[in-house]
């Protein structure tokens, strides 16, 4: 299963991915023939949790590439 695949799992459809993301369906299924725009890997991975590694480890090679930095909290 691709990063895509686990998007579309934990969104629950192509539809309502394409939906959270504010864009049509047939970008979704040409995402699956084309591959994830580098534009697009953030706001996925904030709709779904699917790490940015997992959705393009070519641009994300580290697993916690692109995942936001833990806020240290002031003493």
């Amino acid at each position: 299963m691709t990063g895509l695949d686990t998007a579309i799992r934990s969104a629950g459809s192509a539809s309502k991915l394409s939906a959270v993301l504010g864009i049509s369906k047939m970008s979704v299924s040409l995402w699956k023939k084309n591959g994830i725009p580098a534009d697009r890997v953030i706001p996925i991975y904030k709709a779904t949790g699917v790490t940015p590694h997992e959705l393009r480890p070519d641009l994300y090679p580290n697993p916690s590439d692109g995942l936001p930095q833990p806020q240290q909290q002031e003493s």
